[in-house]
């Protein structure tokens, strides 16, 4: 679900969902096979799908800030960051900070917390959603990937929508807006019980497109991963920097060694 301030970002948050079109330009490809998804359907290797997130592209991660922001701090917090540390770690200057995320009242210094009450989340999804500070490093970039791109339309559902990658979820399709609806298409497939007789039973084929939504299915594909990306950054803001130092660390090493090689035979030259 959208927060107020989420519905209420100026042109920053407009300006940026028109980059992200912009920066997606480069899956044309996708984009082209994205017409065929909608009429002869798609989906069926979905578990193979990778988000293939890099937290060095820091233009992806400001958009994933940007798009959690919009659609998601409605609902989940990141308890373990703060806004400050947010913006420094991506290049957000403080005015804009103030002025395109941070929700009304809340400081910099402050925890990315969201501000629906639990006792209503409960009352409302049967749950309260998770904190997803930790989520891209419990369950992995590809889960979510795979999660936020396997929404589809049942009826039979309390908030209309099911997920192939967690199944009877309570989240609702919160981006139907820009994905579009779809509808699972199952087929009969035969199975054998533990007696030998043959069962018969639903298995996934495909999606099936039924309603539009506001992004190509390219520019969706690339919203995700702007997401996944940012969820992925937040997870462990340091990982960055870790991997930069860690070249330095292993050529330290190999230098070390080196040098403890040469006194090691300086010592022992007399002896051999």
């Amino acid at each position: 679900m959208r927060t107020e301030a989420g519905r209420g970002r100026g042109g920053f948050l407009a300006a940026a969902l028109l980059a992200a079109a912009a920066a997606h330009g480069a899956r044309a490809a996708e984009g082209a096979s994205g017409g065929a998804e909608a009429t002869a359907g798609f989906g069926a290797d979905w578990q193979s799908w990778h988000a293939a997130n890099d937290v060095s592209d820091m233009a992806s991660v400001q958009r994933g800030a940007r798009n959690f922001v919009s659609y998601c701090l409605g609902c989940h917090s990141l308890k373990y960051e703060r806004w400050s540390r947010l913006a420094q770690d991506l290049g957000v200057p403080p005015r804009l900070l103030e002025q395109d995320l941070l929700p009304p009242g809340d400081k910099p210094a402050q925890y990315i917390l969201t501000s629906m009450p639990a006792a209503d989340s409960q009352a409302w999804f049967g749950k309260t959603p998770p904190d997803l500070s930790l989520m891209a490093r419990a369950r992995g970039q590809d889960y979510l990937y795979q999660f936020l791109r396997t929404f589809y339309v049942d009826p039979a559902s309390q908030t209309g929508a099911n997920n192939l990658r967690l199944p009877a979820t309570a989240m609702p399709h919160v981006l139907s807006e820009l994905e579009g609806l779809k509808r699972a298409v199952y087929r009969q497939a035969a199975g054998s019980a533990p007696a030998g007789q043959v069962t018969h039973q639903q298995v996934f084929d495909h999606f099936e497109q039924i309603a539009p939504g506001r992004l190509s299915a390219a520019e969706y594909d690339g919203f995700v991963r702007d997401t996944v990306n940012f969820l992925d950054y937040v997870s462990e803001p340091t990982q960055t920097a870790r991997r930069a130092l860690g070249v330095w660390v292993v050529l330290f090493l190999l230098v070390f060694t080196w040098l403890a090689w040469l006194v090691k035979r300086e010592y022992w030259k007399d002896v051999h």
